[in-house]
């Protein structure tokens, strides 16, 4: 889909300088509440099965240990991360994934290697998209931290309920795509948000 690359290419420079004084306000907030650093960068996996770095704005504190499982009400959130995951604010400097081919603004969200590895059979066609800074999958669970927050096994529920239903739903877009649905999920997000 030349058309979706492009789009992304116009889409995430025009964004980047839009946004660009609300990522140094950002930025600024971060280093006053927790330091340094500001960017979370963290291995996903991506088009073709290659790994790429995700770029975020850091919403955690420092030397976390490696749980991919993250709730509302974690204690290793930082203040200003609480609202910046709220808001979906740290998820602004993955526009600059998208500017690099890494990600599209529309597809399944990059998953961590544990769960990419899962994913067989016809499922792994999910693998042939670039993913997504949102998608179908992100609009259904856009509150994914809340409902793993009110389970009594997070990660649990998240590997036999959440994750598979992912899957199936990312499997229909992937069969489904097309460039009008991409601008209907992009609004559906805008309206998520505000």
């Amino acid at each position: 889909m030349i058309l979706k690359r492009i789009f992304d290419i116009i889409l995430s420079a025009l964004a980047i300088f839009l946004f660009f004084p609300i990522l140094l306000i950002v930025s600024f907030l971060i280093v006053i509440d927790s330091g340094f650093p500001i960017f979370f960068l963290q291995k996903r996996i991506g088009r073709g099965a290659k790994a790429f770095n995700i770029i975020k704005f850091r919403t955690m504190k420092i030397n976390n240990d490696n749980i991919t499982i993250t709730v509302s009400d974690d204690n290793r959130i930082t203040r200003i991360g609480k609202y910046l995951r709220k808001t979906k604010i740290d998820e602004l400097p993955e526009i600059l994934n998208v500017l690099f081919g890494q990600m599209s603004f529309v597809g399944p969200r990059p998953d961590v290697k544990g769960y990419a590895d899962k994913l067989k059979g016809e499922n792994r066609k999910i693998l042939a998209l670039r993913p997504g800074i949102t998608g179908p999958a992100s609009l259904k669970y856009y509150n994914e931290e809340y409902i793993l927050s009110n389970k009594s096994n997070p990660k649990k529920y998240n590997d036999e309920v959440i994750f598979p239903d992912k899957v199936k739903i990312n499997l229909d877009y992937f069969y489904n795509r097309s460039f009008v649905l991409d601008l209907k999920i992009i609004f559906a997000t805008i309206f998520r948000i505000f």
